[in-house]
């Protein structure tokens, strides 16, 4: 088997049906595309998403959780099924342009090391989505998460310096080396999984591809974003019908990250990242909270 995709969902129903037909053409065009294999794992969705995978799509493999497993773990019972030489990582509120896997596949024939490579995303308007990030600091998520990468021009030196872990100042249009492109669309070698592993099920939802992608690097591979193949994404679908406990998600998964990773070398952070980012989270929900009443 050549490629295996993974797709996670969660009461996307009609995204993940545009999703999945956009797929199966892509996969029409293929030299073989008997050699590709699909995996749906559905996370308990209450809008019959399950079903309408079953009903219209019945070339895909479906795995239908009884209960909302998460994200990391979702994406791992796939795993283990999956037979292909190159695994992709795929959200259901995705849409796959003409040529994009065939272009990610060829892609490792000329970076033979490279761990991952993700495509350009695109707004559902077609505008190019800032997808790629730097690894996340105390330092640098304060400044995001505070407001400041977004109050200082990008032309001054402080905007430059807080604008820095979304990558702002760089435009998506070349091919690169990155450290984390966001987790919509994801084609990984099977040999990262066996030698790095696969994602850390202690995240529940966020941060998750964060972990994988510093582990790949420290274990020696090179990630990569190619503007070549894209993929439309319509950002957030499933993270907005539960604002909230995605905030808690999202500073948990931070945090879990930041102890996993940077503790041995920062301890005497440790307690002050946790109390502010948590504090941060309670502050991001009450704005939330404040803007739903008045809007």
């Amino acid at each position: 088997m050549l490629l295996s995709v993974v797709i996670v969902s969660w009461n996307t129903r009609d995204l993940l049906r545009a999703c999945l037909v956009s797929l199966k053409e892509e996969i029409a065009t293929m030299p073989n595309p008997a050699d590709v294999e699909v995996f749906l794992v559905d996370n308990a969705s209450a809008d019959g998403s399950a079903k309408m995978a079953q009903e219209e799509h019945p070339w895909v493999h479906l795995i239908a959780n009884s209960d909302n497993k998460g994200f990391a773990k979702a994406n791992n019972q796939a795993f283990a099924l999956a037979g292909g030489r190159f695994i992709l990582l795929l959200n259901p509120d995705t849409e796959i342009k003409p040529g994009a896997l065939s272009t990610l596949l060829a892609f490792f024939d000329k970076h033979p090391r490279a761990g991952i490579v993700a495509p350009q995303l695109l707004n559902t308007d077609g505008t190019v989505q800032r997808s790629c990030r730097e690894f996340p600091t105390f330092v640098g998520m304060l400044y995001e998460l505070i407001g400041l990468s977004r109050l200082f021009p990008a032309n001054s030196s402080y905007g430059k310096e807080f604008r820095r872990y979304k990558m702002l100042d760089w435009n998506h249009d070349d091919e690169r080396q990155v450290d984390q492109p966001e987790g919509a669309c994801l084609l990984v070698k099977r040999e990262v999984l066996e030698k790095v592993g696969t994602l850390d099920e202690g995240f529940f939802m966020l941060f998750e591809e964060v972990d994988w992608c510093f582990r790949i690097i420290k274990a020696g591979y090179e990630i990569w974003f190619t503007p070549r193949a894209q993929v439309v994404h319509h950002y957030g679908q499933s993270i907005k019908q539960v604002k909230v406990p995605m905030i808690l998600s999202s500073h948990r998964g931070l945090y879990r990250f930041w102890y996993k990773h940077y503790r041995g070398e920062r301890w005497w952070l440790d307690g002050f990242a946790y109390i502010s980012l948590m504090s941060l989270a309670y502050l991001r929900i009450a704005s939330y909270r404040l803007r739903s009443l008045f809007s």
